[in-house]
């Protein structure tokens, strides 16, 4: 899956596993934990909360490796800096705009000093992905934002390092075809993009 690939890339990146470190993640809005299986591996700890206590029981259940909690509050139910990365992926379309900013504030908070953040999110400017959501009855709500958005968003935040790319260009998942992705992932042309930013 495009998405766990471009996580792990971050970790590495990013630097994570700087010295040997483990790293505990925190998948913020993970639904049923459907992203999870193919990121078996990628972390040495998983936690994932969403509001729905139905799909949490549904994610313990698939996903048994998994630290799982409901959490109902704008409060994420976590300490300070508990975690080395956060990341919500196509969840930030369904918080309403003007709360936007605090699910950014609130993601920072549960993040160490010198850990990471990551939105991944539909790109409004692919036409396909726009269609998409239109004909999606679980998007009825959705407000989508673009990469520059969520860059501002995480500046005005208090993030630092922030960095956009695009993905899911091309329908192959063939090396040929991430490298065309790579090198055009500046561009807004993917379906989707990642932003991640350092605490």
């Amino acid at each position: 899956m495009a998405k766990a690939d471009v996580l792990r890339r971050i970790v590495v990146e990013r630097e994570l596993r700087h010295g040997g470190s483990r790293v505990r993640a925190l998948d913020v809005g993970c639904g049923i934990g459907s992203l999870h299986p193919y990121l078996e591996g990628a972390f040495d700890c998983l936690d994932g909360c969403d509001i729905s206590q139905e799909s949490i029981l549904r994610a313990s259940q698939d996903n048994p490796h998994v630290s799982y909690r409901a959490c109902n509050t704008p409060n994420l139910p976590y300490d300070h800096g508990a975690f080395d990365m956060a990341f919500a992926s196509c969840v930030v379309h369904h918080v309403p705009p003007a709360s936007w900013l605090e699910f950014l504030r609130e993601m920072r908070r549960v993040v160490r000093p010198g850990g990471v953040a990551c939105i991944i999110e539909h790109n409004p400017y692919n036409p396909l992905t726009r269609l998409a959501v239109f004909r999606c009855p679980f998007d009825q709500d959705a407000v989508l934002l673009s990469a520059a958005q969520t860059a501002s968003l995480f500046q005005e935040a208090g993030f630092r390092n922030i960095r956009s790319e695009h993905f899911l260009l091309l329908p192959s998942a063939k090396p040929f075809a991430r490298r065309v992705e790579r090198a055009l992932a500046r561009l807004p042309l993917g379906a989707q993009y990642a932003c991640s930013a350092l605490v």
